[in-house]
C-alpha cells in the first residue's frame, strides 16, 4: 500500500512546515537536506510506529530506511510483512 501522501504530510508538518507538501518529492534525501536529523529519525520512528501500528523491536532500523520518503513507505511494507 502507498502511503507517500500521509508521510509527507507528517514531514512537512513536522519538520518543514514553511513548503507545501507538494514541494517535497518522495525521492528527496531528507537527511542531506537537512529536514530530518538524527533526533527526528527517533520522532519519525515513534510515529510509524504509532499510525501504522508498527512493532517495531524485532525490525532492523537502519538510517537508510528513512533517507527518502519513498524509503519510509518501503519500510512500512516491509514492517508491516514481518508482523
Amino acid at each position: 500500500m502507498d502511503h507517500t501522501a500521509v508521510i509527507t504530510r507528517y514531514i512537512v508538518d513536522e519538520f518543514v512546515p514553511d513548503i507545501g507538501v507538494d514541494e517535497l518529492t518522495a525521492d528527496y534525501d531528507l537527511f542531506a537536506g537537512g529536514v530530518i536529523d538524527s533526533l527526528a529519525l527517533l520522532r519519525v520512528i515513534d510515529w510509524l510506529g504509532t499510525r501504522f501500528q508498527l512493532s517495531l523491536d524485532d525490525v532492523e532500523l537502519s538510517p537508510d530506511n528513512f533517507r527518502t520518503i519513498d524509503d519510509i513507505n518501503a519500510f512500512i511494507g516491509t514492517a508491516g510483512a514481518q508482523q
